[in-house]
């Protein structure tokens, strides 16, 4: 549980509005590129989609003395569609990352038609070849306490977050799927999720924050998935971003 000697302890981070929230998040970003690329070489991260997030990677882009170059990246979840679909993660992260030439963003899905079982082994192949910790994670969360794809009551959803479960990425079929993203989906698994030297969560609004808090008090991952952020290892960083 939060607070326990065999978890991480998360840390809170308040923001006044949601610029400050990208501002916050788009620095810690840019440390942990730096840093990595110092002590590695190279940084791997794993970044959410949606709207709070969004606006830090844009900011992360103007970050002074990053070699972009050295900098891997992959979504934490993608809807199964074409790379062109404007549902598609991979395509909002690509184009917040316009101006940092070199950067390398992995596909969780086949870029031609997202079909999801072809997908689902690209991704496996994929993060199978990058099997390191990731320098860091970035987590969104809905209203229904679900991160990356992880959705309470998905078929799938006991084996994604099987700790003992080897696979980097699984099918997610949400139920019933939303309706403003009817699709299935190809998500890190949690232990996947997990795997990381720093875990940030971005969130906004009270609702939210009352979401999270319920969350991690509950330590159930099955109805709230976005308590796997309590179960990281003591040595993970786990960071939580809010702002009204």
């Amino acid at each position: 549980m939060p607070g326990s000697t065999n978890t991480a302890v998360p840390t809170w981070h308040e923001y006044a509005d949601a610029d400050a929230l990208a501002v916050g998040l788009a620095d810690a970003l840019a440390c942990v590129c730096s840093d990595a690329i110092g002590a590695r070489s190279m940084a791997w991260i794993a970044l959410a989609g949606g709207r709070t997030p969004l606006p830090a990677y844009a900011r992360l882009t103007r970050a002074p003395g990053i070699d972009w170059g050295r900098v891997v990246a992959v979504a934490t979840d993608e809807r199964c569609v074409p790379f062109d679909h404007p549902a598609c993660n991979t395509r909002a992260l690509m184009a917040q990352f316009v101006d940092s030439p070199g950067l390398s963003v992995l596909p969780l899905t086949r870029p031609s038609d997202g079909e999801p079982d072809a997908s689902e082994l690209l991704a496996q192949r994929e993060l199978n070849s990058r099997a390191q910790p990731f320098d860091a994670v970035v987590l969104g969360m809905g209203g229904d306490a679900h991160t990356a794809s992880l959705f309470p009551g998905a078929p799938q959803l006991a084996g994604a977050l099987d700790p003992r479960n080897t696979l980097e990425a699984i099918r997610v079929d949400p139920m019933p799927l939303p309706p403003e993203a009817p699709f299935p989906r190809i998500t890190l698994t949690a232990s996947r999720l997990l795997r990381a030297h720093e875990i940030h969560v971005a969130l906004t609004g009270a609702d939210k924050r009352g979401v999270l808090e319920r969350a991690l008090a509950s330590n159930d991952v099955t109805a709230h998935p976005i308590a796997i952020v309590g179960r990281a290892a003591p040595d993970t960083r786990v960071h939580l971003h809010w702002s009204p």
